[in-house]
């Protein structure tokens, strides 16, 4: 799963397979007593590798990056749009998909000045590309169940939160999940991004722990947590937190705390004396409070691992996995959660935990019907000489024109590198010197923890529209953070990566009704790439082969 990621930019993996229906399927192989697969596990001290043979036979790498380029002596510069037709639904002037050509001759540089004065070292004088764009639709599946809280077995108390909460009806992935996780089951949670997949494992959990109460089975305990929650990111730890505070605030009382790097630890080590039921970490300070005895976990109901597939990458994380299994009692439950399911991810779940249920939502691996992708292919005329600098400067020349041309309030700009994050956002406080029209909020591992948790906070608060907020962003932006209201996406850099891909465009466009737009910038050989992956999604197809259909 680990990837050199300055070294390896080029490569790009993308799985064609064919596609079944989205189901509940329960793995097809011999069911080992988990007890005795954790105590394998234990003894090797390392998730086992994943099987490859199924998966190289049907993988196919393709390269292309800025430095995958033709090089001879040219110049210009042509940024191609294009949009593909809904399926079904021909344009009126044309039934084949549109490419838009715009030429983009040189321009002084004293248009880079101002917000509303080009901001561009190019003048872009033909039509507005902007206005040409058409609508990506992959056919939109209803978001909600047709079943109510209460035919999955939500309990009257837990009815009546959900309420306060304006939850009215549960998503498909909500209603797949919940019997099975207030089951005390072991699970794999898997759906698109935006779909509610953390109030799927949070409500059937809650109601758990709050039934236990009433029966006098369980109680919160000093340093001893009911639930614990690992996640990659202190920001996503951040966000659980507010939505486990929501529900205990809305009629369902319980403890709930976060414990991460970067505050003061006296403070989370006095707060976890006075007991808590949901501890949520990081698997760093995780494992700190395992090996110092801070933690407890001889009453531990559930585990969930969120964003497992982004965990599998954290170094820490396979020893904070055999940690919590060594330390917690065998009937605990574990419930691993992604949006997001590479086939040797969950080679690896399956082979600690065989006898876990597998519940795949019906948006898996493919983007939100509401999303408009659009491809900016800025590889420039055939002239310039092709090189990693002018690449950024095409790159760049797009992205202000696209600020000035079609102002929103919020926009997060994705790119692969930290350095490529810091020229992007001179570039935007160059458009607005004074910081009246444009707020740039850096959000990546140059950025102090909080730091960039403020700026989390300043990104999502509510937002007047004489203001344009831009979150500057790595990777870290993509992993399960739920921003509401983004309009806009732009991958300045192409992911590397089809998982980061669903990822990064499904920070927008989210939930029931979420509408947004996706700015694809690619060039060299990343454009024939990009372009297939549009054509899957028009055709809604998982851009990841679904490894249990």
């Amino acid at each position: 799963m680990k990837q050199d990621l300055t070294e390896n930019d080029d490569k790009i993996f993308v799985e064609d397979s064919s596609f079944g229906k989205h189901v509940i399927s329960h793995p097809k192989q011999e069911r080992i007593g988990r007890k005795n697969k954790e105590i394998a596990f234990r003894n090797r001290g390392r998730v086992p590798g994943a099987s490859q043979s199924q998966e190289s036979s049907d993988m196919m790498q393709i390269t292309g990056t800025a430095d995958n380029f033709d090089h001879s002596p040219k110049h210009g510069f042509e940024p191609h749009l294009e949009n593909l037709n809904t399926p079904g639904k021909p344009n009126k002037s044309d039934t084949k998909t549109r490419i838009s050509d715009i030429s983009v001759p040189r321009g002084s540089a004293r248009n880079l000045r101002g917000w509303g004065r080009g901001g561009s070292i190019y003048n872009y004088q033909s039509e507005d590309i902007l206005k040409r764009m058409r609508k990506l639709s992959t056919g939109r599946v209803d978001f909600f169940s047709k079943k109510s809280f209460g035919e999955l077995g939500c309990s009257e108390f837990m009815i009546e939160s959900l309420r306060g909460l304006r939850y009215s009806r549960p998503s498909h992935i909500q209603a797949m999940a919940f019997p099975f996780v207030i089951e005390g089951n072991s699970c794999i949670i898997a759906d698109q991004s935006g779909s509610g997949k953390t109030l799927a494992y949070l409500a059937p959990i809650i109601q758990r722990l709050r039934q236990e109460e009433l029966q006098e089975l369980s109680k919160t305990s000093s340093q001893s947590p009911r639930v614990v929650i690992i996640v990659p990111t202190a920001e996503l730890a951040s966000q659980v937190l507010h939505n486990c505070r929501a529900i205990s605030k809305s009629g369902v009382p319980f403890k709930s705390m976060v414990v991460t790097g970067g505050f003061r630890q006296r403070t989370q080590l006095e707060n976890l004396k006075q007991g808590v039921d949901v501890l949520i970490a990081t698997p760093g300070r995780f494992m700190f409070l395992i090996k110092e005895g801070f933690l407890q976990l001889i009453n531990l109901r559930s585990a969930v691992l969120d964003e497992v597939d982004i965990l599998f990458n954290d170094e820490d994380f396979e020893v904070a996995l055999k940690s919590l299994m060594d330390s917690s009692p065998v009937t605990a439950q574990y419930l691993f959660v992604t949006a997001t399911l590479p086939r040797d991810i969950y080679n690896k779940l399956v082979e600690i935990f065989p006898d876990c249920e597998v519940i795949m939502g019906p948006g898996m691996h493919r983007i939100s019907p509401g999303l408009e992708e659009v491809l900016v292919d800025c590889s420039g005329q055939d002239e310039i000489e092709k090189t990693p600098e002018t690449a950024f400067l095409h790159k760049k020349s797009a992205l202000l024109q696209l600020v000035e041309e079609s102002p929103v309030s919020k926009t997060i700009i994705f790119c692969n590198k930290i350095e490529t994050c810091r020229k992007v956002e001179n570039a935007l406080k160059r458009l607005d010197r004074k910081g009246t029209r444009v707020q740039v909020l850096p959000f990546h591992a140059a950025v102090e923890q909080e730091s960039r948790l403020a700026n989390f906070k300043e990104f999502t608060r509510n937002q007047t529209d004489k203001v344009s907020q831009f979150l500057v962003c790595t990777d870290r932006a993509s992993r399960g953070i739920d921003f509401t209201g983004v309009d806009h996406v732009v991958l300045f850099d192409f992911p590397r990566d089809p998982s980061e891909y669903v990822r990064r465009v499904g920070r927008t466009a989210r939930g029931a009704s979420g509408k947004g737009k996706a700015f694809v910038f690619v060039v060299g050989k990343q454009v024939s790439l990009a372009r297939n992956i549009m054509s899957r999604n028009q055709k809604g197809h998982p851009l990841h082969d679904l490894p249990c259909t």
